[in-house]
C-alpha cells in the first residue's frame, strides 16, 4: 500500500519537478540572526547554481533499463514503469533529438537562467541578481522581519525554484526549528533526482559558511565545535563543503 502511494505522489509531482529547477549553492557566506524578541534578519552573498532538474532526470532515464534488460514492468515496487514512461513524454523523439543541435539547448537554457534572475531580481529582499552564465548567479540578499509564522529561503513560484537553501520552522511551545539542507551533501529526492548527491553528473560546488547569532536560548545544535559566547550572545558556524553530511539544525527557545 505505501509504495503504490509513493508511486501515485511521485506521478503527480514528477510533471512539476521536471519542469522545475534546482539552486544550489556555490561559494558563498550566510547569516541568521535571531534575537530573543523573535526579530530576525536572513543574508546569502555568494555564488548560486542552477541545475535544470528535468533535463538532469531525463539524462539519467536514458541509462534506466528497459523491460528488455530484465526490468519487471508488472512489478509491484518498481517506480521504472511509471518514471520511464512520464520521462518520455517530455524527452524528444529520436529523430528530433538529431536535428536539435546542442547549442539550441544551450540557448534555450541560457534564457530560462536569464529568466529565472529577471524573477528574483523582482522579489523583496534580492539587493543584487547577477545572472554569470553557465548557469552560476552571483546573489547578494537579505531578509528582516519576525518570527511569527515560518520562513523558506529561496522560492519563487515564477522561477519554479523547488529546493529551499534554509528553512524556519516557529512552532507552538515558543521554539524555532532551523535547518539548511543545501548546505550540506545529504541525500535527498529532488538532489538525487537532479544528480546532485556527489555521485551524479553535477558535482558539488559547496564552499561556504552558515553562521547562527543569536541571544534567544539554544535548546539543540549539530555543530560539534558548539556555540562561542560573545557577552549576551552565542553564535554557531558551520562549514558547507563538498564532503558535509549533516545539514546546519538548531532549535532555539524564546522567552
Amino acid at each position: 500500500m505505501a509504495a503504490r502511494l509513493a508511486k501515485a505522489l511521485l506521478a503527480l509531482l514528477l510533471p512539476f519537478v521536471l519542469a522545475s529547477c534546482v539552486l544550489t549553492p556555490g561559494k558563498f557566506v550566510s547569516t541568521l540572526r535571531i534575537d530573543a524578541d523573535r526579530r530576525f534578519t536572513f543574508t546569502y552573498v555568494g555564488e548560486v547554481i542552477a541545475v535544470d532538474l528535468g533535463s538532469e532526470f531525463t539524462k539519467g532515464m536514458k541509462d534506466a533499463p528497459t523491460p528488455e534488460q530484465g526490468a519487471d514492468p508488472t512489478a509491484a515496487d518498481s517506480d521504472e514503469p511509471v518514471l520511464q514512461k512520464i520521462a518520455a513524454q517530455k524527452r524528444p523523439a529520436p529523430e528530433q533529438r538529431k536535428s536539435a543541435p546542442n547549442s539550441d539547448a544551450q540557448a534555450a537554457s541560457e534564457a530560462k537562467n536569464r529568466a529565472i534572475a529577471a524573477a528574483l531580481a523582482k522579489e523583496v529582499g534580492y539587493r543584487k541578481v547577477i545572472y554569470l552564465g553557465d548557469g552560476k548567479f552571483s546573489i547578494d540578499y537579505a531578509m528582516s522581519g519576525t518570527l511569527d509564522r515560518g520562513f523558506v529561503w529561496p522560492y519563487n513560484l515564477d522561477a519554479e525554484i523547488v529546493f529551499p537553501f534554509v528553512v524556519l520552522e516557529v512552532r507552538a511551545n515558543n521554539t524555532v526549528r532551523i535547518k539548511a539542507p543545501a548546505y550540506a551533501n545529504q541525500n535527498n529526492a529532488a538532489k538525487g533526482m537532479a544528480g546532485l548527491d556527489g555521485a551524479g553528473k553535477t558535482p558539488s560546488q559547496l564552499d561556504g559558511s552558515f553562521t547562527l547569532d543569536t541571544d534567544a536560548e539554544i535548546v539543540s545544535q549539530n555543530n560539534e565545535d558548539g556555540a562561542v559566547t560573545t557577552g549576551a550572545r552565542k553564535s554557531v558556524t558551520w562549514k558547507a563543503t563538498p564532503t558535509s553530511k549533516d545539514a546546519p539544525s538548531a532549535v532555539l527557545r524564546f522567552p
